[in-house]
């Protein structure tokens, strides 16, 4: 990463930094899809206690997607773009 002055076509700045929901929106999408995949392992292999605390987590890592998506068009909304695509 190179140290110097933000390129010009880039938002944010030091004492107010852009936005990071893209990289949130990323994190909750790859929690989803991990803790449902190894629930349905650990419900197959027997172990059905971890099975619903890992399919619980893959429930809050969805709604945590849905807020933050929710804040992307909001924020899409108040810059006056558009907002018509998920993930966009």
């Amino acid at each position: 990463m190179p140290i110097g002055a933000q390129p010009p076509d880039r938002r944010g700045t030091v004492g107010h930094p852009y936005s990071a929901l893209n990289l949130r929106l990323v994190l909750a999408l790859f929690g989803v899809v991990v803790c449902s995949v190894l629930a349905v392992w650990l419900w197959r292999g027997g172990w059905t206690v971890p099975g619903w605390l890992l399919a619980a987590w893959a429930v809050v890592a969805a709604v945590d997607a849905v807020v933050v998506q929710v804040r992307r068009r909001a924020r899409r909304r108040a810059e006056g773009g558009r907002d018509h695509s998920l993930f966009e």
